[in-house]
């Protein structure tokens, strides 16, 4: 498999990657990977078969016993930092396969995606080998004293289900730390981004991670790869990004064999803008935390509060920046923003288009089709939209969109805010703008989210807990976080 038939070309294939090799799926079943810009079709995607994910999960439990599992925990650094290495040398081929993929601006891609993607790994390289155990020394009965002290194993087989949305990022916060850990994986990708995945299986062969240690296998959910990794008994952790539909159903399907999940799922997150915040600084941050990724973002913002004192100045100014946003090209430096992930996905947001409408918005800006001309009307574009007016039980207000939309809405008092900012089945993120550190502390604290930014937005310490609460998730990762669900942890007891 060379590596432009995954990256440059179209009409590409996309193989499961097993055991170190790269093969279609054993029951002969394609599907399509099309572009989100134009429509056109990037490639075909080979379907795994029930057959291939147990070949993957097989192949990831013999590493365990393998060459892998006997590394060193600096050995297995060392190589962490090889694939790291490798994937910033061969950056321009995995940038044009999220761009490919996903029809991102390759501006955003470039900043954010790769380098972010190669950086998993040198974070949980380091983090793996300096994060310290436990020790305690106790008193016995006898006089003669007792020491304890933990010890970390890997979990074993880890089943990695990433999103379309960041595919190689979130894959790799995954991935990274479960193999800092000494763990083995088998991937699956969303069906909508099958190639960051597929081409980092080149990335291990070349800097010589042993066969099995990373697998990759294509499908969809139920009655495809999803189901048969999740519920297959040899594989003893799930890690999932997505939505808390599947969030719910991989939980119940890891129930069986009671196997261990970490779920980061949808959100519907607050911004709430005080009026003696820096509003120049506030408009910056809640125009990339709507519009970003084409609002594309599970930390991303859809619900803003403003304080009523500055919430004419926040919309008109919000709206204005909003208006002025160029949709084009990927490849062309002066997008800003790109298309949504596809058909499928646009009809979803055009239909809370239509709804907030229905149910009383008034549009301030957007709400349907942008007109796009040449190969781009093929595209599955949406018009960057602001809503004012919604009841608090609007659907638009209520439900996550996952597009590049908002609804904007004044408030008085800070504990209104607060109550607003926690009345959903949500519990992802938050942004608060306010130049009080008390009032930024008080509401920060008492808003039920798992991530609350504070005068910023996206701003990521990848040692901290990361993670939402309520229907948002469950278990924290980065950091240590990501150890104690990656390891086993055994408590040695030592009689003196």
């Amino acid at each position: 498999m060379s590596n432009t038939s995954i990256t440059a070309t179209r009409n590409a294939e996309f193989f499961n990657f097993i055991d170190g090799t790269y093969r279609p799926g054993s029951s002969g079943s394609t599907f399509e990977n099309r572009c989100p810009v134009d429509g056109s079709l990037v490639g075909s995607i080979h379907e795994a078969s029930a057959e291939d994910v147990n070949d993957a999960v097989s192949a990831a439990k013999a590493a365990l016993d393998g060459p892998w599992g006997a590394m060193t925990i600096a050995e297995r650094s060392d190589m962490l930092y090889a694939i790291a290495d490798e994937i910033d040398r061969r950056s321009d081929e995995f940038l044009a396969a999220e761009v490919a993929d996903t029809g991102k601006p390759v501006t955003l891609a470039s900043h954010i995606d790769i380098p972010r993607g190669a950086a998993n790994f040198r974070v949980f390289a380091d983090a793996v080998k300096n994060v310290p155990g436990e020790f305690f020394d106790m008193a016995t009965p006898d006089g003669t004293g007792a020491i304890n002290y933990a010890l970390r194993s890997p979990k074993g087989v880890i089943g990695v289900i990433c999103p379309w949305n960041l595919p190689l990022l979130l894959m790799t916060w995954k991935v990274g730390p479960a193999l800092a850990c000494g763990n083995a994986v088998v991937v699956k990708p969303s069906e909508e981004t099958p190639a960051t995945a597929t081409l980092l299986g080149e990335v291990m062969n070349t800097v010589g991670v042993p066969k099995g240690v990373y697998n990759v296998v294509h499908g969809f959910g139920p009655g495809s790869a999803g189901e048969f990794l999740t519920t297959h008994p040899d594989v003893d952790a799930i890690t999932f990004t997505g939505e808390t539909r599947t969030g719910e159903a991989i939980m119940k399907a890891a129930a069986v064999g009671v196997r261990d999940v970490s779920l980061e799922m949808g959100g519907k997150n607050p911004a709430i803008i005080f009026a003696d915040a820096d509003m120049d600084a506030a408009i910056e941050g809640t125009m990339r935390s709507v519009f970003a990724n084409c609002g594309q973002v599970c930390l991303g913002t859809e619900r803003v509060y403003v304080e009523r004192s500055v919430f004419e100045e926040f919309v008109s100014r919000l709206a204005a920046e909003a208006n002025g946003l160029k949709l084009g090209e990927p490849n062309d430096t002066s997008t800003q923003l790109g298309p949504l992930i596809s058909e499928e996905h646009r009809q979803k947001v055009l239909s809370y288009y239509e709804r907030a409408v229905e149910e009383g918005a008034t549009v301030v800006i957007g709400g349907g089709i942008p007109a796009m001309e040449g190969a781009l009307v093929g595209g599955a574009w949406v018009e960057p939209t602001i809503w004012t007016g919604l009841a608090d039980d609007a659907s638009p207000v209520t439900d996550e969109i996952f597009g590049p939309c908002c609804h904007i809405r004044p408030f008085d008092t800070e504990e209104e805010v607060i109550a607003l900012g926690n009345d959903t089945p949500y519990g992802l993120a938050a942004a608060v703008w306010t130049q009080n550190a008390s009032r930024a502390h008080r509401v920060a604290s008492k808003l039920n989210v798992g991530l609350c930014w504070v005068n910023s937005w996206f701003l990521r310490d990848l040692r901290t807990p990361f993670g939402g609460m309520k229907a948002s998730g469950i278990g924290r990762e980065g950091g240590v976080h990501s150890l104690e669900f990656y390891t086993e942890t055994t408590n040695v007891c030592i009689k003196l």
